[in-house]
């Protein structure tokens, strides 16, 4: 109907995508404090132009529209330019978690094919190690140094600092489709690898919508970012999201307890994101009750399931806080039900609804749908859904079974269509020939009054198959037995449920977005049922 030149000029009149979300907020909002990271406080005019110079470096470097770039870093200002400029190029990010190791990181590095690397000072060891493991010396051939620290940038590296001090400041113009890939984020891994999620610029823009509408974000938020920007959670639901509308986003370097509660005075914040073992401890802080969190209008947790307990506490401890529950996972980009503040009394325990572009419901082990009430899989439909993963059509295939993304999480969908997540697939216990979910056994110990955190795994018996263990950490100045915690566990469920074992610990392994790590404990405490006396 319309010839080529005409088609490409509709298209990029028509776009929208990731890159495009900065420059009409920074046209709405020029001088509008965009990023506050430590001292440096930038307008979103001023982080647009960083990010259009950023980009026109790494054009000038040869990257261009599908290219595979690493980001290795800790949260600052640096990685937000980064990300946004290699959006604005086309070029598709992969975000890494910092705490893997060279021979992790080389797996995700080759498994992606990146032809480049941006990295923290801190962190060059690591890449360098990377590279050398992954025999790509060659193959990944831009390399930025975040120089967070002043250790310097070494032979072959280049400074992002010059990057961003490129004479043109215009912006690049590069056109998407909707569903060209920007993203490649590697889940944390159930298996002995972990996946590559593909997420469009569709994927992401309908994600931010949801977040924005279920979550009642505004322009006026002044948001704390103190867990990893590497992290599906922080980056597509709060950092992003806040940027599309035009919030304050104040970007630390982790979630220190100190530090966010300082953040929220001294910045009037009004908006918080933790996981629930951070909500934990900002609860437990002596800071808590001595700093001035009356800004503070709105707390969303997520990333795993929070005790009901931790929540009463939070609702009276922060009375005017309106509390928010995400769930979802690294391929829904990752959000798929929210829980409402109106909710949070009536549905304790709830995942919620599903969001504005979400359809949910539960299936059987034949793809079924169930009735409510009835327990099985979660499963999704949303433009929100990763493209597939990377290089791995039968992964691909198996998650989307029947016309329907499959989780991998066990719940349970009430009559008033309110979701419970029951358990990952994984951490269901199988003892003496029954299931047994491991949170319903961890929220029998946050009743006691004794316990700060818990974790309930199973490893093998020779009798049961498996048995259920829990390693608990104690509030600061109570006691409690291993014998006590049995004997409260047994009069709130039922025998089989009850832990056979109970380790009392000092801490827990966590991945930096505040998961416990249960296979690390399944592994730590293998050999239990032959070392330990435990229930009967």
């Amino acid at each position: 109907m319309y010839d080529n030149a005409l088609i490409a000029t509709i298209a990029r009149t028509r776009r929208h995508n990731i890159g495009d979300l900065l420059w009409r907020t920074a046209a709405r909002f020029p001088s509008k404090t965009a990023i506050v990271y430590g001292q440096l406080r930038q307008t979103y005019a001023e982080l647009d132009k960083l990010v259009n110079r950023t980009a026109n470096a790494l054009t000038e470097r040869g990257v261009q529209k599908g290219d595979r770039i690493a980001l290795l870093s800790h949260n600052n200002h640096s990685f937000v330019v980064a990300y946004f400029a290699l959006a604005r190029l086309g070029a598709i990010s992969v975000p890494i978690n910092f705490m893997l190791g060279p021979t992790e990181v080389a797996y995700i590095l080759g498994h992606a094919g990146a032809t480049g690397m941006i990295v923290e000072d801190t962190l060059l060891t690591t890449a360098k190690l990377t590279i050398e493991a992954a025999g790509a010396e060659r193959s990944v051939r831009v390399r930025g140094v975040i120089g967070e620290h002043g250790t310097g940038t070494p032979g072959g590296w280049e400074s992002l600092q010059t990057w961003m001090e490129h004479p043109d400041a215009t912006a690049p113009d590069v056109t998407l489709a909707d569903d060209d890939p920007l993203q490649l984020l590697y889940t944390s891994g159930t298996e002995t690898r972990p996946k590559g999620a593909i997420l469009s610029g569709r994927s992401l823009i309908a994600q931010y919508v949801s977040c924005i509408v279920d979550g009642q974000m505004s322009v006026n938020d002044v948001e704390i970012h103190s867990m990893p920007l590497y992290h599906s959670a922080q980056l597509h639901c709060f950092l992003t999201p806040g940027i599309y509308l035009g919030a304050t986003n104040i970007t630390l370097p982790g979630p220190d307890p100190a530090a966010i509660l300082a953040a929220i005075e001294k910045e009037r914040a009004t908006k918080l994101f933790c996981p629930p073992t951070v909500w934990i401890g900002l609860l437990r802080h002596p800071d808590f009750d001595a700093r001035d969190l009356s800004s503070l209008a709105k707390g969303y947790y997520g990333a795993s399931v929070m005790p009901v307990e931790v929540l009463k506490e939070m609702s009276r401890r922060l009375p005017n806080v309106r509390l928010f529950n995400f769930y979802g996972q690294t391929e829904m980009a990752p959000v798929a039900t929210v829980l409402a503040p109106e909710d949070q009394a009536r549905k304790p325990g709830s995942a919620g609804r599903p969001g504005v572009n979400v359809e949910t419901i539960i299936v059987d082990n034949d793809d079924r749908p169930v009735p409510p009430g009835t327990e099985g899989e979660i499963v999704h439909r949303s433009p929100h859904i990763m493209l597939g993963y990377w290089n791995d059509p039968e992964k691909t295939a198996e998650a989307f079974r029947n016309g329907w993304f499959h989780s991998g999480d066990l719940g349970v969908i009430d009559e008033e269509g309110y979701l419970y997540v029951v358990d990952r697939k994984k951490d269901m216990i199988k003892t003496g020939g029954e299931n047994v979910a491991s949170r319903e056994v961890e929220e029998a110990f946050y009743a006691h009054p004794a316990v700060a955190e818990v974790a309930v795994f199973g490893v093998p018996h020779q009798r049961w198959v498996e048995a259920a263990v829990a390693a608990v950490i104690l509030r600061t100045g109570q006691t409690a037995t291993e014998e006590e915690l049995i004997a409260f566990c047994r009069e709130r469920l039922a025998g089989y449920k009850t832990p056979k074992y109970v380790v009392i610990v000092d801490k827990l392994p966590k991945n930096a977005s505040g998961k416990i790590l249960k296979r690390e404990l399944r592994d730590t405490y293998a050999s239990l049922a032959e070392t330990e006396k435990g229930a009967p």
